[in-house]
């Protein structure tokens, strides 16, 4: 088995010296290098080839969603996942929106910690349902209605069978789970999932929760029963 290649980025040298300890102790993790700032991710990157960054949101120079935009708009960027103290962090939604696979608690235990950076190289995001709702129901305000409007009209891409996937998406649904909802094979969850990223040109799962939740179909979903 390949191991997944991690880099780290924090601030804190305890934090970091914590993450590598705790992550180091996986036999199928590798930590390939440790940065303090978010100015040395890029060169980083570059050098060391990581398969997922675990990055502070929260830098004195350059911060952690300001690194994950420059990141993300590269080609073949490695995944990006936030460590945050959360409590509701605007900055943590705007780091979803630009890309990154989700983010998990510095309180987090380590077993969940290390559990969470396996789904993200596999592709899967780290948010669960409940936390994607409430940075969902906070980014909620008075540019509502014009979310909603343009992420309806982002959705018009889509064909009836990739809207439902979409929304089953945003419910936090597994492959799996949407393949028994709906009646088709994982095989065929996936080949929808991939068309809707392309054709929406998102990065994730978890960026097709927020338009979807943007367009006001999780609502409607809720209203249907779902």
């Amino acid at each position: 088995m390949t191991a997944i290649r991690i880099l780290l980025v924090d601030d804190d040298p305890l934090v970091r010296a914590g993450l590598s300890f705790m992550l180091g102790g996986a036999d199928d993790i590798e930590i390939v290098g440790e940065a303090a700032d978010g100015a040395d991710v890029e060169a980083l990157v570059d050098r060391a080839r990581p398969d997922v960054v675990l990055m502070d949101i929260r830098m004195p120079s350059v911060d952690g969603l300001t690194a994950t935009e420059r990141l993300r708009g590269r080609k073949d960027a490695p995944q990006v996942v936030l460590l945050t103290t959360f409590h509701a962090d605007d900055q943590v939604l705007r780091a979803l929106r630009a890309g990154a696979a989700g983010f998990v608690l510095k309180d987090t235990p380590p077993a969940e910690i290390v559990d969470a950076v396996r789904r993200v190289a596999a592709g899967d995001p780290v948010l669960s349902p409940t936390v994607t709702r409430q940075l969902m129901d906070h980014a909620a305000g008075t540019a509502a209605d014009t979310r909603r409007t343009r992420a309806r009209e982002r959705l018009t891409a889509l064909n009836d069978r990739e809207r439902e996937v979409a929304v089953a998406v945003g419910r936090g649904l597994s492959n799996a789970e949407i393949a028994a909802e709906l009646f088709m094979s994982v095989a065929t969850v996936k080949t929808h999932v991939s068309r809707v990223l392309a054709k929406l040109d998102l990065n994730n799962r978890v960026q097709i929760a927020l338009l979807t939740y943007d367009a006001g179909l999780l609502e409607e979903a809720e209203d249907d029963g779902h």
